[in-house]
């Protein structure tokens, strides 16, 4: 059998059947902090590798996967955080929950030592942008003018913090739930798209209703990259908040804009990766099963409706059945039933 065969045979195994979780096939050697670092001594960056290795994290620790190009991953800190890092300094999807950014600014910094200059926040929930205020702290913004440059009424520019961006609603949400300032996004956007060029890499935000009506999706051009935030969760079935604009039928939208994205190799392996908001590292395949599942489970709901069911009857219908082996929870802050909830409520509300 050849390797490119094995290779195939492997991603399709990760993709289809859902054996694993994420890990990587480069050695993870124990670091400073309770940090999980890619290669061997001093942070040394490691190349790319696909498809990673099938390894459980490690349980209060976060790790560094590198994805390929310039993009790397840091799990167990919350939702997973994307990592891009070249010359120019280092730019973050998301930043975990508050009580891990200590961790994960260790674990940046195995991956480089140059500024944290850019955070983009998918969403406002606090296990995406819990890490804002101390990861903002720990970086720096692109020094355009002077240190004593005054801006208007605002005083002296304050380069020691890094750009947090985001789509507008998500500042409108911290900011209404209150919170320290220097959390907040202070970069937001309100068109369909907000790019900007960053390591010599096109880095493209894609507004994009799913979960809410201020998803953002996080394409690296370059590196070939799509960072999806919560609108892809491979551990569990999405979180849907309907009062703030989100609904099942936009997230198969958003997915269906992903899957127009990604750009698969042979038998719809490789190619373009994903990274999801939880979960191992995605391709199209990924991308692909996932969107048909919530296909599926938003049609058995429409039927329910058009036939006048109850909540109560649909639920005991059990749209969910296929999948929830694989994505269901009987537990925890989300759960199945919850999410059937959410998805019913959409569909009615619409």
């Amino acid at each position: 059998m050849t390797s490119r065969t094995t290779r195939l045979i492997t991603m399709w195994m990760v993709s289809v059947l859902g054996i694993g979780t994420l890990a990587s096939t480069a050695v993870l050697t124990q670091g400073r902090q309770g940090v999980l670092t890619p290669g061997g001594q001093g942070g040394a960056r490691p190349a790319a590798a696909w498809p990673p290795k099938l390894e459980a994290p490690v349980a209060g620790q976060v790790e560094v996967l590198p994805v390929q190009g310039q993009i790397f991953m840091i799990v167990g800190a919350g939702a997973n955080i994307t990592v891009q890092a070249g010359e120019a300094g280092v730019l973050v999807v998301d930043t975990g929950t508050a009580a891990m950014s200590e961790k994960v600014i260790a674990a940046i910094r195995t991956i480089s030592r140059k500024p944290l200059r850019y955070i983009v926040n998918t969403i406002e929930w606090p296990e995406y942008s819990g890490g804002n205020e101390k990861s903002a702290a720990a970086g720096e913004i692109i020094p355009f003018r002077e240190a004593n440059y005054t801006a208007g009424p605002q005083g002296a520019l304050d380069i020691k913090k890094a750009s947090v961006i985001s789509y507008l609603t998500v500042f409108h949400r911290m900011s209404e739930a209150g919170g320290p300032e220097n959390a907040w996004p202070d970069n937001t956007y309100s068109t369909p798209q907000k790019r900007l060029s960053f390591n010599d890499e096109p880095v493209v935000m894609l507004h994009q209703v799913a979960n809410t009506d201020g998803n953002s999706l996080v394409h690296f051009r370059k590196s070939d990259v799509i960072s999806a935030g919560p609108l892809l969760d491979l551990e569990s079935y999405p979180r849907i908040d309907v009062k703030a604009g989100g609904s099942i039928q936009a997230m198969v939208e958003g997915l269906n804009r992903l899957i127009e994205l990604a750009v698969p190799e042979a038998n719809a392996g490789g190619g373009t990766l994903v990274v999801p908001g939880h979960g191992r590292i995605a391709d199209h395949a990924e991308v692909a099963y996932y969107r048909d599942m919530m296909t599926i489970i938003r049609d058995r709901l429409q039927d329910g409706i058009k036939k006048n069911l109850t909540l109560a009857q649909i639920k005991a219908a059990r749209p969910t059945r296929d999948y929830d082996a694989r994505y269901g929870k009987t537990t925890g802050p989300w759960t199945t039933d919850m999410f059937v909830e959410a998805a019913y409520a959409s569909l009615v509300k619409k």
